[in-house]
């Protein structure tokens, strides 16, 4: 995924104007102004790296000066205590950007190693670990980026992308049959997700010939079933209530897919730190 993007772009732009609006008042008053400085961000926990290129682009933004080396790659496992990113230039500059740099980082680098956490807990069973709409607003492209980091999969980017059929568009266009035609009508080159909560749905979603089935908040057992029933005619999505508890039996019912709404909305941030010297 490009990170290089006006989005991306939009979003630092943002959080920088959050923190430092008019300036910051602190640096400003107690470091000359042709000060320059070398700084090393560290993470201080065992986890995933993901961020690093974003840490480049906030300071990118607030200052070219600053001279950003990136020493561990996205993606790449660590144990601290590890140096990820070190930095030169204006002193002014480097601190006015920690936080925001921080933020993005530990955060980012948090949902990657949960990401992980769920990917290594169904090893060698042929699944794969989806991710789902539940992320911060404004910060989807980071956040989907960081399941990535982790080894996950990332699922559609928003509803504009792909069709998931859930149960309340069912009530309203009258089941499943009804709502895959008006679906392929409107976006024929749109592959379609249908949910179902019990087999009937799942027999009939199989007949319209949808891409993808979601499961949702079914047993192992019957997860179990209805992969027998699609027998490989649709990739089939367990989804709702999974946890790294439930995960790997999950994921020997044979399913394809399992989504996992925890990976953005639960994980806990990577503590990372940034130190001047």
């Amino acid at each position: 995924m490009d990170l290089n993007t006006p989005e991306v772009d939009a979003l630092i732009a943002l959080a920088l104007q959050e923190d430092v609006r008019t300036g910051d008042i602190t640096g400003e008053a107690t470091i000359p102004a042709d000060r320059r400085c070398t700084a090393v961000i560290l993470a201080k926990a065992t986890g995933v790296v993901a961020g690093v290129e974003v840490v480049r682009a906030v300071f990118r933004a607030l200052d070219p000066d600053v001279h950003v080396e990136i020493l561990v790659a996205d993606g790449t496992a660590i144990v601290p205590p590890l140096d990820l990113v070190t930095l030169e230039g204006p002193a002014r500059s480097i601190l006015a950007g920690e936080r925001t740099a921080l933020n993005l980082l530990g955060r980012m680098c948090g949902i990657a190693t949960l990401t992980r956490t769920y990917v290594d807990a169904i090893a060698g069973t042929g699944a794969r670990i989806l991710d789902t709409r539940k992320t911060m607003p404004g910060m989807r492209i980071l956040d989907k980026y960081a399941v990535a980091c982790g080894g996950g999969v990332n699922h559609r980017m928003g509803l504009y992308d792909a069709f998931l059929i859930k149960d309340n568009h069912l009530q309203v266009a009258g089941g499943v049959t009804a709502a895959v035609a008006l679906a392929r009508a409107a976006h024929p080159d749109r592959s379609i997700t249908v949910e179902v909560e019990n087999l009937d749905q799942l027999r009939e979603a199989v007949r319209c010939h949808t891409e993808r089935i979601m499961l949702d908040n079914m047993s192992p057992d019957l997860m179990r079933e209805a992969v027998s029933i699609v027998d490989g005619r649709a990739e089939v999505e367990a989804s709702g209530g999974i946890t790294l508890d439930t995960i790997r039996e999950v994921a020997l019912t044979g399913v394809d897919v399992i989504s996992v709404g925890a990976l953005t909305h639960s994980a806990n941030w990577l503590d990372v730190s940034m130190e001047v010297s």
